[in-house]
């Protein structure tokens, strides 16, 4: 594999913690919490660092989603 098409995928498929919150639209504090019940999990951790994939961060999401129209349709 090529270094420039490795670095396509990865920047295709991998986000960092910002990117995760923004994407989830919640905080850093709700990205911890996500991360410490094991709703989402990193793909790697290096201090203060975490990187995660980009398919379970939108299914996340999804999954989300799918708990506020249960739990409160009125919104």
């Amino acid at each position: 594999m090529e270094r420039d098409e490795l670095i396509r995928i990865i920047q295709e498929n991998v986000l960092t913690a910002s990117e995760a919150v923004e994407m989830l639209g919640g905080s850093k504090q709700n990205l911890s919490s996500l991360v410490r019940r094991k709703k989402l999990l990193p793909i790697k951790e290096s201090g203060s660092v975490r990187l995660f994939l980009k398919s379970d961060v939108e299914a996340r999401n999804r999954e989300a989603e799918q708990l506020r129209e249960k739990y409160r349709p009125y919104e």
